[in-house]
C-alpha cells in the first residue's frame, strides 16, 4: 500500500508543480500516507482479489459517503427518476433543475436564489469541491452527467466552508450506473437544437463515463421585453464532461474528472430607446440594432484518491479551474445610449486541494476532520470608450476616448475543520464541531466557527433536528479596485459617488428547526425553519455592460424563513410540492460605495431594506405517471415577485407557469430502446417579468420564457 501512495504523491505533486504552495500539499499529502499505513486495510494484501468491480465500486461509493455525511442540515435529493419526470428531463438547463427544489427562488441570467441569499451556493462533485468562476455555473454543469444530487440547507457541519446558503452535491454517473450508451437529438421552439451523446462501461479495473452536448437557439438570454421572440439573442453552448476511476485494490480508487465548455451569446435588445448621447459621424441610431456579444469558457479538472478500511475511511483531491468571460460592446450605439462601451475581459485561474477523512475512534463516536486550500489568480482587462463632461454632468465633446484599465490580483483560501458525531442514545445523535478559515485576498480576514447539530428520533418515522452554525463568508476575488473610480472623474462613466471601501467578509450566526414526518411507506412531509443573523452581509449586483456581477456589503443583514415539503412515490405515481417563505433585509452599503446613486445611499444608510433577491412566496409542484412504457408529467413554478423600485421598495407582479410532457419508451433487439419526448414549457403563455430594470444592482428588464414545443428522440444501445 505504502508503494501505491509513494506513486500517487509524485503523480499529483507533478500535477501541481506549477500551481499550489509545496508545504501545504506535501502536509495534506504526508496526512494521508500515515493514515494509510497506520490503519490496515480490510483484507490483507496477499488475499486474492475475486470481487466485482462494479461490487467494489458501489462500496466504495458508500465508504466515500460516510466521509462526508449531511446529519443536521436539511437535505433534499433528486435522482434520474425525478428529473425525467420534469419540464425537458435530461435537457433541461441545470438551474431549471434546481428550481423543483425548496426555498429556492428564479431570477434573470440563470441566476438562483435560496433561503433569501444571492448566490453563496457551493456546488461539489462526487464530494469534492468546484472552485467557483466568473459567470456562475449554470451554463457549464450539465444535468446530463448527474446520477444523483443532494442539496444540503440549513446548519451545515463543520466540513462546509466558504458558500453556506447550500451545498450541492453532485455525484456523476459513471460506467457502472451507466454502462452503454445513448444518442440524442432534442430540439424545437425558439430555433432550439441539440445533439448530446453519452457512453459508458466498465473495463477491469476501469470504469469510464464521458458525455458532450451542443446547444445553438435564439433564446440565450432573457427577452428584454415581453414580446415572444427577442431581437439579437442566439447562443451557441459546447459541454464536454469525462469521469474515469481505477480501482487500485477492494479498498482504494483512483478518480479523474475533466470538464470543458464554451458558449456565445448575443445580448438582447430593447428597441425603441431615446439616444442620450451625440456621437461624430453617428446622428442616429436604432437600439433594435445593437451587437453586444460575450463569450465563456469554462474548463476543471479533478484527482481523487479514496482509501476505505474497517477504521474510517478519506479522500484526498486536487483540482484546478479556469474561467472567463469576454464581453465585447457595440462601438458606435453603447456610446449613443449609455455614453460608455467597455470591452471587458475576465478570467481566474484556481487550483487548490482538499482531504476529508473518517475514523470510528471509539463506540458512538466518529471523528472527522479536513482541510482545504485553494489559491487563485484573477485577471481583469478593461477599455472603455467615454466622452469628456464638465462639472454638472453636461457632455462636452462628441468625440470618445479610451481609458484602458487593467488589473490583476491572487488570493488564497485556507480552511480546516474536526468534529464528532456522538451517538448519545439509540434515538438521540450530536454533532459537534470547530471550522477555522483564513482568506487572503484584498484584505486578510479570518474565523474560527463553532458548528452544533442534534438529531432526535422519538418514534419511528418522526426526525426532529435543531442546529446553530458560526459562517464565515469571504467575497469573490474579480472585485472592482479603488483605483477604477478615479479614473473615469470628468466622464461620461464618473461616478456620483466617490468612496469605494473594500469588500469584506460577511460573518453570520445561523439557526435551524426542523422536522420530517413519513405519514406511509410512500409520502412524507418536512417543515423547516430558519433565522440569520449577519454582520458585512454580502451581496452582489450588475452595476456595468457586462453580465458580470460585483459584490458589496451591508453592515448588517437579517434572513429568516420556513419551508414546507412534501412528496409520495407509490408504484408509476410520484408526486411533490414545496413551498417557501422568505425575508431578507439589509442596512447601510459600506462597500462598493461608488456603484450606487447618493440619494440611494443615504437611504439605505438608515432603513432596512430588501434585498434585491427577495422573493416573499416562492413554490413548485409537479406530478409523473408512468403506465408501462410510457411517462406522463405536469409541474408548475410559482414566484410572488423579486423587488424593485427605489432601493427595493417596489415588488414585481407574481406569476405561475406550468409546464408538461411525455416520454415514450419503444423496446428494441436486445438491451436496445428507443424514447420519443414531447415536451411544452410555459403551456399558457404566460408573460411574467423577472426583472424590470430597477431595483438595487438590476441592469435591465429580463423576461421568462414565452410557451416552447419541444421534442427529441434518444437511442439507447
Amino acid at each position: 500500500m505504502a508503494s501505491v501512495v509513494s506513486r500517487l504523491s509524485a503523480s499529483l505533486e507533478l500535477s501541481l508543480t506549477m500551481s499550489i504552495r509545496f508545504p501545504l500539499f506535501a502536509l495534506l499529502l504526508g496526512a494521508a500516507t500515515a493514515f494509510a499505513d497506520s490503519v490496515p486495510s480490510s483484507l490483507p494484501d496477499k488475499t486474492p482479489v475475486t470481487l466485482d468491480p462494479l461490487v467494489v465500486t458501489a462500496e466504495l461509493d458508500r465508504a466515500r459517503e460516510a466521509i462526508v455525511p449531511s446529519l443536521g442540515a436539511s437535505q433534499y435529493q433528486i435522482g434520474q427518476a425525478q428529473i425525467s419526470g420534469q419540464s425537458q428531463g435530461s435537457d433541461a438547463s441545470f438551474n431549471q433543475v434546481l428550481l423543483r427544489t425548496p426555498g429556492m427562488a428564479q431570477d434573470s441570467y440563470g441566476q438562483l436564489h435560496l433561503r433569501g441569499e444571492h448566490a453563496n451556493l457551493q456546488y461539489r462533485i462526487n464530494d469534492v469541491l468546484l472552485p467557483e468562476g466568473i459567470s456562475g455555473f449554470g451554463q457549464e454543469l450539465d444535468t446530463r452527467f448527474i446520477d444523483t444530487m443532494s442539496l444540503l440547507t440549513g446548519s451545515l457541519p463543520a466540513q462546509y466552508g466558504d458558500r453556506t446558503a447550500g451545498v450541492i452535491d453532485i455525484h456523476t454517473k459513471s460506467g457502472a450506473s451507466a454502462q452503454g450508451g445513448e444518442a440524442t437529438l432534442y430540439g424545437g421552439s425558439f430555433d432550439t437544437l441539440r445533439p448530446s451523446f453519452e457512453l459508458g462501461g466498465t473495463e477491469g479495473k476501469l470504469d469510464y463515463y464521458i458525455t458532450g452536448s451542443f446547444l445553438t437557439s435564439d433564446l440565450g438570454i432573457e427577452n428584454p421585453t415581453g414580446s415572444r421572440n427577442a431581437i439579437h439573442d442566439h447562443t451557441d453552448q459546447f459541454k464536454g464532461f469525462g469521469y474515469f476511476s481505477y480501482l487500485i485494490d477492494t479498498t482504494s480508487r483512483l478518480n479523474l474528472i475533466v470538464s470543458g465548455s464554451h458558449a456565445t451569446f448575443q445580448v438582447p435588445n430593447n428597441p425603441g430607446q431615446a439616444q442620450a448621447f451625440t456621437l461624430a459621424g453617428t446622428p442616429v441610431f436604432d437600439s433594435a440594432n445593437l451587437d453586444e456579444n460575450q463569450d465563456e469558457d469554462n474548463a476543471y479538472a479533478v484527482v481523487s484518491y479514496q482509501k476505505s478500511t474497517t477504521e474510517g475511511g478519506l479522500q484526498l483531491s486536487a483540482f484546478t479551474r479556469q474561467s472567463g468571460i469576454h464581453f465585447t460592446p457595440d462601438p458606435k450605439g453603447d456610446l449613443i445610449f449609455n455614453g460608455v462601451a467597455s470591452d471587458v475581459k475576465c478570467d481566474i485561474f484556481t487550483n487548490g486541494v482538499q482531504l476529508d477523512t473518517n475514523w470510528n475512534v471509539v463506540e458512538n463516536h466518529t471523528l472527522r476532520g479536513g482541510l482545504t486550500f485553494t489559491t487563485s489568480r484573477s485577471r481583469s482587462d478593461t477599455t472603455t470608450a467615454v466622452f469628456p463632461v464638465d462639472a454638472f454632468g453636461n457632455q462636452t465633446s462628441s468625440t470618445p476616448f479610451s481609458i484602458v484599465d487593467n488589473s490583476r490580483a491572487t488570493g488564497y483560501l485556507y480552511g480546516a475543520y474536526l468534529q464528532d458525531e456522538w451517538q448519545l442514545a439509540r434515538q438521540l445523535t450530536v454533532n459537534y464541531g470547530l471550522r477555522a478559515d483564513v482568506s487572503d485576498a484584498y484584505i486578510k480576514e479570518s474565523q474560527l466557527s463553532p458548528r452544533i447539530n442534534v438529531v432526535y428520533t422519538p418514534v419511528s418515522g418522526t426526525v426532529l433536528h435543531a442546529g446553530y452554525a458560526r459562517y464565515f463568508t469571504p467575497p469573490p476575488l474579480e472585485l472592482v479596485s479603488a483605483t477604477s473610480v478615479a479614473a473615469f472623474n470628468g466622464t461620461t462613466n464618473q461616478s456620483a459617488t466617490a468612496t469605494s471601501s473594500p469588500v469584506r467578509s460577511e460573518r453570520a450566526h445561523y439557526f435551524d428547526l426542523g422536522v420530517t414526518q413519513k405519514l406511509t411507506s410512500a409520502w412524507s412531509v418536512s417543515l423547516d425553519s430558519y433565522y440569520k443573523i449577519a454582520r458585512n452581509q454580502l451581496d452582489e449586483g450588475q452595476f456595468g455592460q457586462a453580465l458580470v456581477f460585483s459584490p458589496f456589503n451591508y453592515r448588517t443583514g437579517t434572513v429568516y424563513g420556513a419551508e414546507l415539503a412534501t412528496n409520495y412515490t407509490q408504484g408509476g405515481f410520484s408526486a411533490y410540492a414545496n413551498l417557501a417563505v422568505s425575508r431578507a433585509f439589509g442596512k447601510e452599503i459600506t462597500s462598493g460605495e461608488f456603484q450606487f446613486a447618493p440619494a440611494e445611499l443615504a437611504y439605505i444608510a438608515t432603513h432596512d431594506v430588501y434585498l434585491d433577491h427577495d422573493q416573499r412566496f416562492t413554490a413548485s409542484a409537479g406530478i409523473s405517471y408512468k403506465i408501462s412504457h410510457t411517462l406522463l408529467y405536469t409541474d408548475a413554478l410559482f414566484g410572488s415577485g423579486l423587488r424593485s423600485g427605489f432601493a427595493n421598495t417596489g415588488q414585481l407582479p407574481s406569476y405561475t407557469t406550468v409546464n408538461l410532457g411525455v416520454d415514450q419508451k419503444i423496446p428494441l433487439k436486445g438491451k436496445q430502446e428507443l424514447h420519443l419526448r414531447v415536451d411544452v414549457v410555459n403551456l399558457f403563455d404566460r408573460v411574467y417579468e423577472l426583472r424590470d430594470g430597477s431595483g438595487i444592482g438590476v441592469g435591465a428588464p429580463q423576461f421568462g420564457s414565452r410557451r416552447g414545443i419541444y421534442g427529441g428522440v434518444t437511442w439507447l444501445f
